[in-house]
């Protein structure tokens, strides 16, 4: 019988996910050493993102106000044996109160207060990241948008800021190889409405936002009804070329949209026709539907769901519905007490099946897809693993914060002992 190489064996390995990889670290050398090979890191993470498919979700109460204690994370069915984080490092993201803000590829863009990091819960590193010089007075980022995108060798964090009340804004934009943000030269339009910016969908080269459905502008209005805006992010600004395009909803989604029990959100849906695209879905009056954006030019759409709630073979009775998502082909929602998933193509189309309990009480649920790899947070990023080795009986020393001049040098030592917990169990994936 023929037997695998090495090279032949990392290859295979690399399209695992980091939990599967960890726990095969005690079954050989090789094996033991992969997740510190910077080449082998290198590929899974790129592996994962030819994937394109997040293998769990984090649940974290929809608070735009405070930060919160409370996240869960579930793995997606079929995922529970190999996808997850270590529990500890889910119990310090919780009772950090670090609000997650966005996910891609393994890493985390999490917000406490006025400051931003760059978490990998899987491998355990932590980087903090400056915010533009005109924003680091600021007592609080929830005014913002941002969100993080990688790619194959780098990754951005796309922000967009408002001071003046107005309907354009500044986007900046901070790329890790570069190490500093650069101020976009074209302001992106945002409509008369106000935008879902805590819900970007990147799709093509583009970041796009939906509004709201509110009835506040008058029916004259060329934003009377809810719409899409998309701004281009890939091209790099330098022919003053970057444009706002407004998507237009389908009409029947427009139809009834400013009624109080009308809720729309778009997301990312996957390729269809050899090309990337969102999806729009939309509750309202206990009855979702579902469309995908089939031509980006024209704003065509075509719905591929309508069904009532109570149609959906729920044994709940009369659920209310706590938020939405769409993961993997699957529309992913929650009710007060429990997470579905419904699926939304061909071959589990409109089967139900229940994924946990979440056990959040909050009005509504936020959903963070999340794929768990082992790729750096970058240079400059901290291992946590000494922070989450504490017994619980250990108190770490509470040290005030330092002058700013110099924090840069020794942020990450002064925030976890002033605002991070002091115990844990030791690091390990659950069997």
């Amino acid at each position: 019988m023929a037997t695998m190489s090495n090279d032949e064996l990392t290859e295979i390995l690399s399209w695992l996910p980091a939990k599967a990889i960890h726990k095969l670290k005690s079954s050989s050398k090789l094996f033991s050493e992969l997740p510190k090979t910077p080449y082998f890191v290198a590929k899974q993470a790129k592996n994962s993102l030819k994937k394109d498919r997040p293998s769990c979700f984090f649940i974290q109460r929809d608070d735009i106000l405070t930060h919160n204690d409370y996240l869960k994370l579930h793995p997606l069915p079929g995922q529970e044996p190999s996808s997850g984080i270590p529990e500890n490092m889910l119990r310090f993201i919780a009772s950090s109160r670090l609000k997650i803000l966005s996910s891609s590829n393994g890493l985390l863009l999490c917000v406490h207060q006025s400051e931003l990091f760059i978490i990998n819960p899987s491998t355990c590193y932590l980087l903090y990241i400056p915010l533009p010089n005109h924003l680091q007075q600021r007592g609080n980022l929830h005014s913002l948008s941002m969100t993080l995108e990688c790619d194959s060798d780098d990754y951005r964090l796309i922000l967009f800021d408002n001071e003046e009340w107005s309907s354009h804004f500044d986007c900046h934009v901070y790329s890790h190889k570069q190490g500093a943000w650069n101020l976009r030269k074209n302001r992106f339009f945002a409509g008369s409405r106000d935008l879902k910016f805590d819900m970007p969908v990147i799709c093509n080269g583009a970041i796009h936002f939906i509004s709201d459905c509110y009835s506040y502008l008058v029916k004259d209005s060329t934003h009377y009804r809810p719409y899409i805006m998309s701004y281009e992010i890939t091209n790099e600004d330098e022919d003053g070329s970057v444009e706002t395009k407004l998507l237009r909803l389908p009409k029947e989604a427009r139809r009834g949209s400013h009624d109080d029990s009308c809720h729309m959100n778009i997301f990312k849906w996957g390729e269809v026709a050899g090309h990337q695209t969102i999806c729009l879905v939309r509750l309202r009056k206990r009855v979702f539907m579902v469309w995908i954006l089939t031509n980006y030019e024209s704003s065509s759409w075509r719905r591929i769901l309508k069904v009532r709630v109570k149609g959906m073979g729920l044994m709940e009775q009369n659920p209310e519905i706590r938020g939405f998502i769409v993961l993997n082909g699957d529309l992913v929602f929650a009710t007060e007490k429990n997470v579905y998933a419904y699926g939304l193509t061909s071959d589990k189309y409109m089967v139900l099946s229940e994924i946990c309990d979440h056990g959040c009480d909050s009005t509504f649920v936020r959903f963070v897809p999340y794929s768990d790899t082992l790729r750096p947070c970058g240079i400059g990023a901290k291992s946590l693993h000494p922070y989450l080795q504490l017994r619980k009986h250990d108190q770490a020393e509470k040290i005030p914060y330092a002058p700013n001049s110099y924090r840069k040098s020794t942020f990450l030592l002064f925030f976890l002992s002033f605002f991070f917990f002091s115990a844990s169990l030791d690091f390990q994936f659950d069997p």
